[in-house]
């Protein structure tokens, strides 16, 4: 691992004990580095009506911009507890995407530290971002 992977590494597993997870059984925990060199963590938090759960990712991505983080992610680190690395859900990937470059980097990983890295541009290609509203008057 990377220095940087290494301490997103920490941070996630840390909160990742954490987690909320009473009904899926999936702790997943989450750390972004941002371009100011700060790292931010969350972890899920599951509710009994579902739609109130929110991810790991969103989390940490909400912690880091209600706390004056500067834009944009350098890169995010998802981490469970699965033998294959988990990827963000579909919903993360777009709070992303508003918050990214093409070339963030997205690790996942398990406890174990088997890891995998993508860019930002691989994992959700033709995203819809702010950009797309510029034409929007």
């Amino acid at each position: 691992m990377t220095e940087n992977q290494n301490k997103l590494f920490a941070a996630a597993s840390l909160v990742q004990k954490r987690a909320h997870a009473p009904y899926s059984k999936a702790f997943i925990g989450s750390a972004v580095l941002m371009s100011d060199g700060h790292i931010y963590s969350g972890c899920n938090i599951e509710n009994a009506s579902y739609g109130g759960t929110v991810c790991a990712e969103r989390v940490a991505i909400f912690k880091a911009i209600s706390e004056g983080a500067m834009t944009p992610i350098k890169e995010i680190l998802v981490v469970s507890d699965a033998d294959k690395p988990w990827p963000p859900c579909g919903f993360c990937r777009q709070i992303i995407a508003e918050f990214a470059t093409e070339g963030t980097l997205i690790h996942t990983a398990n406890l174990s530290g088997k890891i995998k890295t993508f860019s930002f541009l691989e994992i959700f290609p033709e995203a819809f971002t702010p950009s797309n509203l510029d034409d929007v008057k």
